[in-house]
Protein backbone atom coordinates (compact mmCIF):
# COMPACT_ATOMS: atom_id res chain seq x y z
CA UNK A 1 0.00 0.00 0.00
CA UNK A 2 1.23 3.32 -0.91
CA UNK A 3 1.07 6.36 1.22
CA UNK A 4 -1.59 8.85 0.53
CA UNK A 5 -0.38 12.60 -0.64
CA UNK A 6 -3.21 14.96 0.24
CA UNK A 7 -2.81 18.48 -0.56
CA UNK A 8 -4.20 21.05 1.90
CA UNK A 9 -4.39 22.55 4.75
CA UNK A 10 -4.75 20.99 8.79
CA UNK A 11 -7.07 22.54 11.23
CA UNK A 12 -4.28 23.91 12.90
CA UNK A 13 -3.28 26.41 9.73
CA UNK A 14 -6.82 27.27 9.33
CA UNK A 15 -7.25 28.09 12.94
CA UNK A 16 -4.03 30.17 12.78
CA UNK A 17 -5.29 32.15 9.77
CA UNK A 18 -8.52 32.66 11.36
CA UNK A 19 -6.85 34.05 14.13
CA UNK A 20 -4.80 36.24 12.28
CA UNK A 21 -7.87 37.57 10.59
CA UNK A 22 -9.53 38.23 13.53
CA UNK A 23 -6.58 40.21 15.41
CA UNK A 24 -6.03 42.34 11.84
CA UNK A 25 -9.93 43.21 12.05
CA UNK A 26 -9.93 44.29 15.35
CA UNK A 27 -7.33 46.66 15.21
CA UNK A 28 -8.40 48.14 11.74
CA UNK A 29 -12.19 48.11 11.79
CA UNK A 30 -11.86 50.83 15.14
CA UNK A 31 -9.73 52.76 12.80
CA UNK A 32 -11.80 53.05 9.69
CA UNK A 33 -14.90 54.11 11.78
CA UNK A 34 -13.30 57.13 13.05
CA UNK A 35 -11.91 57.72 9.79
CA UNK A 36 -15.06 57.86 8.70
CA UNK A 37 -17.01 60.07 11.26
CA UNK A 38 -13.64 62.53 10.71
CA UNK A 39 -14.63 62.16 6.97
CA UNK A 40 -17.89 63.32 7.83
CA UNK A 41 -16.59 65.89 10.25
CA UNK A 42 -14.96 67.53 7.66
CA UNK A 43 -17.69 67.66 4.95
CA UNK A 44 -19.89 68.82 7.78
CA UNK A 45 -17.40 71.86 8.13
CA UNK A 46 -17.38 72.23 4.43
CA UNK A 47 -21.07 72.67 4.02
CA UNK A 48 -21.10 75.06 7.12
CA UNK A 49 -18.70 77.17 5.55
CA UNK A 50 -20.19 77.15 2.21
CA UNK A 51 -23.80 77.99 3.51
CA UNK A 52 -21.88 80.70 5.83
CA UNK A 53 -20.24 82.29 2.62
CA UNK A 54 -23.43 82.65 0.94
CA UNK A 55 -25.48 83.99 4.30
CA UNK A 56 -22.27 86.50 4.50
CA UNK A 57 -21.90 87.57 0.46
CA UNK A 58 -26.19 87.82 0.69
CA UNK A 59 -25.46 90.48 3.74
CA UNK A 60 -23.06 92.39 1.02
CA UNK A 61 -25.01 92.76 -1.55
CA UNK A 62 -28.24 93.51 1.61
CA UNK A 63 -26.18 95.38 3.76
CA UNK A 64 -28.25 93.31 6.25
CA UNK A 65 -28.30 89.19 7.11
CA UNK A 66 -31.61 87.02 5.66
CA UNK A 67 -34.17 87.18 8.56
CA UNK A 68 -35.35 83.66 7.11
CA UNK A 69 -36.96 81.61 10.24
CA UNK A 70 -35.57 78.71 8.95
CA UNK A 71 -33.42 76.59 7.19
CA UNK A 72 -36.00 76.04 4.61
CA UNK A 73 -36.92 79.70 3.79
CA UNK A 74 -33.19 80.26 3.99
CA UNK A 75 -32.77 78.26 0.84
CA UNK A 76 -34.99 80.30 -1.07
CA UNK A 77 -33.28 83.28 -0.11
CA UNK A 78 -29.89 81.78 -0.83
CA UNK A 79 -30.53 79.87 -3.48
CA UNK A 80 -29.68 79.44 -6.31
CA UNK A 81 -27.33 82.98 -6.83
CA UNK A 82 -25.15 83.01 -3.65
CA UNK A 83 -24.96 78.79 -3.60
CA UNK A 84 -25.56 76.18 -6.06
CA UNK A 85 -25.70 73.09 -3.85
CA UNK A 86 -27.92 73.58 -1.04
CA UNK A 87 -26.53 70.84 1.68
CA UNK A 88 -29.50 70.43 4.09
CA UNK A 89 -28.38 67.70 6.50
CA UNK A 90 -24.81 66.75 8.06
CA UNK A 91 -22.57 64.20 7.14
CA UNK A 92 -24.46 61.89 9.62
CA UNK A 93 -27.73 63.18 7.79
CA UNK A 94 -29.09 64.81 10.53
CA UNK A 95 -30.85 68.45 9.90
CA UNK A 96 -28.62 71.46 9.92
CA UNK A 97 -30.41 74.00 11.85
CA UNK A 98 -30.40 77.95 11.11
CA UNK A 99 -31.24 80.40 13.86
CA UNK A 100 -31.50 84.43 12.83
CA UNK A 101 -30.36 86.54 15.49
CA UNK A 102 -32.65 88.07 18.12
CA UNK A 103 -31.98 91.19 16.52
CA UNK A 104 -33.52 90.66 12.81
CA UNK A 105 -31.02 90.91 10.45
CA UNK A 106 -28.16 91.19 13.18
CA UNK A 107 -26.48 87.70 13.09
CA UNK A 108 -26.89 83.92 12.39
CA UNK A 109 -25.85 80.95 13.77
CA UNK A 110 -25.67 77.85 11.98
CA UNK A 111 -25.18 74.36 14.00
CA UNK A 112 -24.82 70.65 13.25
CA UNK A 113 -25.72 68.82 16.52
CA UNK A 114 -23.02 66.29 15.72
CA UNK A 115 -23.13 62.46 15.57
CA UNK A 116 -25.70 61.51 17.95
CA UNK A 117 -28.13 64.38 16.60
CA UNK A 118 -28.85 65.55 20.04
CA UNK A 119 -28.34 69.71 20.33
CA UNK A 120 -26.10 71.02 22.91
CA UNK A 121 -27.73 73.56 25.35
CA UNK A 122 -25.74 75.81 25.30
CA UNK A 123 -21.70 74.82 23.74
CA UNK A 124 -18.70 75.12 25.11
CA UNK A 125 -17.14 77.15 22.05
CA UNK A 126 -13.92 76.32 20.96
CA UNK A 127 -12.24 73.41 20.12
CA UNK A 128 -13.77 69.62 20.90
CA UNK A 129 -12.52 66.07 20.86
CA UNK A 130 -15.53 64.41 20.55
CA UNK A 131 -17.74 63.59 17.49
CA UNK A 132 -20.96 64.39 19.79
CA UNK A 133 -20.27 68.09 20.26
CA UNK A 134 -22.25 70.86 18.01
CA UNK A 135 -20.34 72.14 15.26
CA UNK A 136 -21.35 75.85 15.40
CA UNK A 137 -20.72 78.96 13.22
CA UNK A 138 -21.73 82.23 14.31
CA UNK A 139 -21.70 85.77 11.66
CA UNK A 140 -19.20 84.51 9.60
CA UNK A 141 -16.75 82.17 11.79
CA UNK A 142 -16.73 78.88 13.58
CA UNK A 143 -16.96 79.20 17.16
CA UNK A 144 -16.94 75.43 18.34
CA UNK A 145 -15.44 72.87 15.53
CA UNK A 146 -13.53 69.79 16.39
CA UNK A 147 -9.56 69.74 16.68
CA UNK A 148 -7.17 67.27 17.14
CA UNK A 149 -8.31 63.18 17.76
CA UNK A 150 -12.22 62.31 18.08
CA UNK A 151 -13.63 60.16 20.72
Amino acid sequence: MGSENTAGFTLIELLIVVAILGIVSAIAIPNLMNAIDQSKQKRTMADIRALGEAIESYSVDATIYPTAGNLDSLEGVLKPSYIRVWPAADGWQNVLVYAPDTNPGQGYTLRSNGKDGIAEGSPSGGATKSFDCDIVFMNGQFMQWPEGTQQ
